[in-house]
């Protein structure tokens, strides 16, 4: 079993504004800011190493087999280089010495969040590898929406915060842990050296950016974001590495390189890897493949398992209802709330699939499916501030892969008749294996005796 240190923290690098803006205008000269979490300005990757076949983990090893391409200048001493590298990836993805602690899971095994939901009848993609956007539910974003005499809706339940230190699982209809409720690291400096150097960080990078006219109206809400790290869908032929202005760019480096954001970055996967780790396999697995495939690709945090992150910068960021539908429908979306706000009165997490409302304190982590599950915000209001960092992995970028790195036209061009059709009747069973991985509590607790 795989997992990350419960910080992960690693040095922070030397870092100035204008080092930054100097190196994102060397590469990044002719690209425009990016205006839409879902319209990425996209650079495509530099295509240097051979290709590579992948076949589908099951989920009982969710392992991935790589195979060296039939190109004729292939080599032993080429495979054994790839291999080399795809082991170096895979060495700085998965940290073996830090493996889960008793403490860590043990309170929340005791104290599961239990849902009528049921994982295996998410809303998906036919090719089982993204979501769907799915129907709306009614915009209701304030906590007397839910509770009170004049709710509108009375089915819902208010789960509190786990004390820190501690996570409770969302547990599914079939006992599957699908999500995770966090809350803080166990640590009486945390707030004072990880949280509120994290919101700094965030108010000034809001001061510095450019931001196009409109873009703090897209379908999550009204904030401010900036996006980075790779993504694939929207039918592009390849993944690519989200791009912004120059300026932008800079920005960017300063939070992806900032000490708190790090230490956040490797609490989340922290997380990821205690409750759900055969899907954390999965990613290490298939992620491994994907950066030594593309070895000029990188995540934006080296401690954390996702390919992308976005910053949302407020100044009151409360999203309305949706699907990440982009995102893998099986995987884990990590959200940490930040800022200064009352979070018993709001920037609770609405669950609308689970009728679960989520208290969502300040410098506390949620993981959930993201693509597979609707949901929202309970709003803030002025004075409040209230900032999010999420970290996530686009469904493209594991089919990419599962296809020995072949776009969809190439793809579907190499295959006959028969096997198009096999392809399109894989997305069921894809989903249901995917879906299959999420960790129960009794292979938890097993985990845990041996």
């Amino acid at each position: 079993m795989k997992s990350f240190s419960e910080w992960g923290r690693i040095p922070a690098p030397e870092f100035t504004i204008v080092d930054a803006v100097a190196a994102a205008a060397a590469v990044q000269e002719r690209h425009e800011d990016l205006s839409s979490p879902d319209n990425d300005d996209l650079q495509p990757p530099n295509q240097s190493l051979p290709k590579a076949t992948a076949t589908l983990a099951t989920p009982a090893t969710a392992t991935l087999a790589t195979t060296a391409s039939h190109n004729k200048q292939g080599s032993r001493r080429e495979r054994h280089q790839k291999r080399a590298a795809a082991n170096a990836v895979r060495d700085a993805l998965a940290d073996p010495r830090s493996p889960p602690r008793r403490h860590q899971v043990l309170p929340g095994l005791k104290k599961p969040i239990i849902t009528k939901f049921h994982i295996m009848k998410a809303r998906i993609a036919a090719t089982g590898w993204v979501g769907v956007q799915g129907k709306k539910e009614p915009d209701l974003h304030r906590l007397e929406d839910f509770f009170g005499p004049g709710a509108k809706r009375k089915d819902f339940t208010l789960v509190k915060v786990p004390p820190p230190g501690e996570s409770r699982p969302v547990v599914d209809s079939e006992g599957k842990i699908f999500a995770v409720h966090g809350s803080t690291p166990k640590d009486p400096t945390f707030i004072s050296k990880v949280h509120d150097p994290a919101v700094a960080a965030l108010e000034k990078a809001r001061d510095q950016m450019s931001i196009p006219a409109g873009s703090e109206q897209h379908r999550r809400g009204k904030f401010v974001t900036l996006t980075g790290g790779q993504s694939h869908g929207n039918r592009r032929e390849g993944p690519m590495d989200v791009t912004n202005g120059v300026i932008n760019a800079a920005v960017f480096l300063a939070l992806i390189t900032n000490a708190a954001f790090i230490s956040l970055a490797g609490f989340a996967t922290s997380l990821f890897a205690t409750w759900a780790p055969n899907v954390f396999d999965f990613y290490v697995d298939y992620m491994s493949c994907f950066y030594a495939h593309y070895p000029n690709m990188q995540r934006p945090f080296l401690n954390s398992i996702w390919s992308a992150c976005t910053f949302n910068l407020g100044p009151h960021t409360w999203s309305l209802g949706h699907r990440d539908f982009n995102n893998v429908p099986f995987g884990w979306c990590a959200i940490t709330a930040l800022g200064h706000f009352d979070f018993t009165k709001g920037g609770h997490l609405i669950l609308w699939d689970c009728k679960l409302i989520l208290e969502f304190p300040p410098g506390s982590t949620i993981l959930v499916p993201s693509a597979a599950i609707y949901h929202s915000n309970i709003s803030v209001e002025s004075p409040e501030t209230r900032y999010s960092f999420t970290q996530y992995t686009a469904g493209g970028l594991f089919r990419y892969v599962e296809r020995g790195f072949k776009s969809e036209t190439a793809y579907f061009a190499s295959l006959t008749p028969a096997e198009v059709e096999e392809e399109r009747e894989l997305g069921l069973k894809r989903a249901m294996e995917g879906a299959g991985m999420f960790s129960t509590i009794a292979e938890l607790k097993a985990a845990i005796r041996n």
